[in-house]
């Protein structure tokens, strides 16, 4: 430690921000957006399907294992919810994407970008465990080989 140590910017410690309520936002509009236009309600009124569907999702969402580190949960590998219910959510997520785009540009382009995120961050993590396979693979080869040339 230097004795200017004292006059350098201190490190500060990393933030973890709790993303939950945003995302319940964005659900919360793509199924408003998906329910007016396949079940023809208006305003803030869903369906009672959607609506049901919408609570579950919510109470799932509040019991995530990743606690407020979650993924986006069309993107997560730990699904929360029943097949069905994972489809039906899926459907509703799939056909929202062109309403959604016209009808909230900045949450869907964030919304596009984080996924995008996320995807990428599981490219560079199955990179890594393929390059760490392909060099373990090299390493048992040249030991083959060296116990040949032994022989």
């Amino acid at each position: 430690m230097s004795i200017f140590s004292r006059f350098l910017p201190k490190k500060k410690p990393v933030e973890i921000k709790n993303n939950i309520p945003k995302e319940k936002e964005n659900i919360r509009k793509t199924f408003a957006v998906y329910c007016h236009k396949h079940h023809n309600t208006s305003g803030n009124q869903l369906c009672p399907q959607c609506q049901a569907l919408l609570a579950t999702v919510f109470t799932k969402i509040n019991r995530c294992p990743y606690g407020i580190t979650k993924p986006i949960c069309d993107r997560c590998d730990r699904p929360c919810f029943g097949a069905h219910q994972t489809q039906q959510f899926m459907q509703i997520m799939e056909s929202s994407k062109k309403g959604m785009l016209l009808r909230h540009p900045k949450m869907a382009v964030k919304h596009k970008l984080a996924s995008m995120g996320v995807d990428y961050a599981k490219y560079q993590q199955q990179k890594k465990i393929d390059d760490r396979v392909k060099a373990k693979e090299k390493a048992s080869k040249e030991r083959a080989k060296a116990r040949k040339e032994k022989k």
